[in-house]
């Protein structure tokens, strides 16, 4: 059965008032939760940019849903340290959290300076990350000389049982790569067919664990509140690769975004004030063969989301 957790949106929300969004989310039926670890918000009227681990350890105490943080390991990063930040969740928290791996985005990543490589070197930086991390998981001590530089390193706090590393994609391409090193999937809503496809390559490819999908969805009352929602909160977040890993700052999003339209931003949002449609959707998202389905209100006030949701969505999927 598909589980459905909601997605904590750290460049969106005040971490204080996420955490009480996903304590609620608990108490109305959502099963798990995930976040992403970012510097930066996509645009400056998001506004926010919360530290995910330190709030991770809050909002696993605070509740007993599972949860999943999105990460990039390499270069804001050094594996050893994602390694030891996974270790220590997964030992006092143990089977109730997941990380996924990702080659990163150029608006978190360029603080610490550096030159940003092409995609195929992140890509082999993040296999060689994912090696470091295994490694310590499994109690070795470290050393590497490669792309990432490892000094006799080991993890002196491990869980009994390491937890899932899962993949993070956005393309076919990518789906298939992971299956060779990952755990598990996970990628953003996209039409019915790209998503097959996804699922498909990774799967075919020997892909194991479960396949997990992250849904921007607008809800309001009206439609008309539900498009402004969306398109004031997500109208720079609409751009495909390479444009969305290649920027820097939130006002360069803002400035690429300024005339995207709200039928732009339906393109990737589900945006719509009928619940049914939102029913309808998700079913269709979980016939694709997802086993987890998070659910992104892109909107800041997730109260009224989570209440109406979890009373009247959530039972129509189970």
């Amino acid at each position: 059965m598909t589980e459905y957790g909601i997605h904590a949106s750290h460049e969106q929300i005040p971490p204080g008032d996420l955490l009480q969004a996903v304590i609620a989310a608990e108490r109305a039926g959502f099963d798990a939760a995930m976040c992403s670890d970012h510097f930066s918000p996509w645009s400056a009227r998001q506004g926010q940019s919360g530290f995910a681990w330190s709030w991770l350890g809050a909002a696993l105490q605070a509740t007993n849903l599972s949860f999943g943080v999105v990460n990039a390991p390499g270069h804001r990063y050094h594996p050893a340290i994602i390694a030891q930040a996974i270790g220590t969740l997964a030992s006092m928290y143990p089977g109730r959290f997941w990380a996924a791996l990702g080659s990163g985005e150029y608006s978190n990543e360029h603080v610490v300076g550096g030159a940003w490589p092409r995609k195929e070197v992140r890509n082999a930086r993040l296999l060689e990350s994912v090696g470091v991390i295994r490694d310590l998981l499994a109690g070795e001590e470290v050393s590497r000389d490669g792309l990432i530089t490892v000094d006799r390193a080991r993890l002196w706090t491990r869980p009994q049982a390491p937890p899932p590393l899962i993949g993070a994609a956005v393309s076919v391409e990518t789906a298939r790569w992971c299956a060779s090193w990952a755990d598990g999937l996970v990628t953003v809503n996209a039409p019915e067919e790209r998503l097959r496809e996804m699922i498909s390559a990774y799967r075919d490819a020997g892909g194991r664990g479960p396949v997990c999908l992250q849904v921007h969805l607008s809800w309001a009352p009206t439609e008309a509140e539900a498009e402004e929602i969306a398109h004031d909160q997500w109208r720079s977040n609409i751009f495909t690769p390479p444009v969305c890993w290649d920027m820097a700052t939130a006002e360069e999003f803002d400035v690429v975004s300024a005339e995207v339209t709200v039928e732009q931003v339906r393109q990737v949002v589900n945006i719509s004030a009928d619940l049914e449609r939102h029913v309808a959707w998700l079913r269709g998202y979980a016939d694709l063969g997802f086993d987890r389905i998070y659910l992104h209100h892109v909107g800041q006030d997730l109260g009224p989301f989570v209440e109406t949701f979890g009373a009247k969505v959530l039972p129509r999927l189970r």
